[in-house]
């Protein structure tokens, strides 16, 4: 009698134990977008880590929506589990893109980004609402030996176009180390979008000079965004100086 109890004392505990164990969570893959660098998204890293959540920011080459999404999508193939995938700016174009194909991505997530429709460009998307200022803001293009010209943000108006809601301090070491994007990569048509069968998420501010408002609305209504957070006043690096608010969407689109 008391070996039969302690069996099934046994087989509780184990199946009470089983019942408990959660499911390793997925591996956040953040792409960052052009004029900035992985170190952007550092303080959403700080807060999904601190959450449990494995992370991964891919170092996106800014050569071309082909090549770039090639990259991006032999990263997410190196993982093994679930991914929820989630690009800034341009890298919203490259996450679109870089999907396909992959099964184990659950979900995508668009952080001041781009969703193309297929045969649309980043910069179809700039100009179809106003209120951008990125052109005026550029500064001299650079020359490509191998031809085409690489763009960047003029440093002394990087502060007020890209991070005007970041401490000046912190804009100007920004500024400094922001990735060039080549001016092909801003032209190059998209194919079909992944977003037309993953489900998406999506966040803004509503002081973006890059991308209009307007203009990230629109796309994150026409990819059926499951949530869409605006962030009043927040600039174009919303990861930046509300990483709080990414995250908190990020982890929800991660469920």
């Amino acid at each position: 009698m008391f070996k039969f109890a302690a069996v099934v004392a046994l087989a509780g505990a184990l199946f009470s134990g089983a019942a408990v164990a959660q499911p390793a969570k997925p591996t956040v893959v953040l792409v960052h977008g052009a004029f900035a660098d992985s170190s952007s998204w550092n303080g959403v890293i700080e807060i999904l880590r601190k959450d449990g959540f494995p992370v991964v920011a891919a170092a996106n080459p800014l050569r071309s929506v082909s090549g770039d999404a090639a990259y991006v999508s032999d990263v997410v193939g190196s993982i093994a589990g679930p991914v929820v995938l989630v690009g800034h700016s341009y890298g919203g174009q490259v996450i679109s893109t870089a999907a396909i194909g992959h099964a184990n991505v659950k979900s995508l997530v668009y952080v001041a980004a781009f969703a193309p429709e297929a045969g649309e460009s980043v910069a179809d998307l700039a100009g179809k609402f106003p209120g951008g200022t990125l052109s005026g803001a550029l500064a001299a293009p650079v020359k490509l030996s191998a031809g085409g010209v690489d763009l960047s943000i003029d440093q002394a108006k990087f502060h007020d176009q890209f991070a005007s809601d970041v401490p000046a301090e912190q804009a100007a070491l920004m500024a400094a180390a922001q990735r060039p994007v080549t001016e092909a990569a801003l032209t190059e048509k998209s194919g079909e979008p992944a977003w037309k069968k993953l489900p998406s998420w999506f966040v803004y501010g509503t002081g973006d000079k890059n991308i209009p408002a307007a203009a990230l609305g629109f796309m994150a209504e026409r990819a059926g965004s499951k949530r869409t957070v605006v962030v009043e006043g927040a600039s174009h690096v919303v990861m930046v100086s509300q990483p709080e608010k990414v995250a908190e969407l990020i982890e929800e689109a991660a469920k």
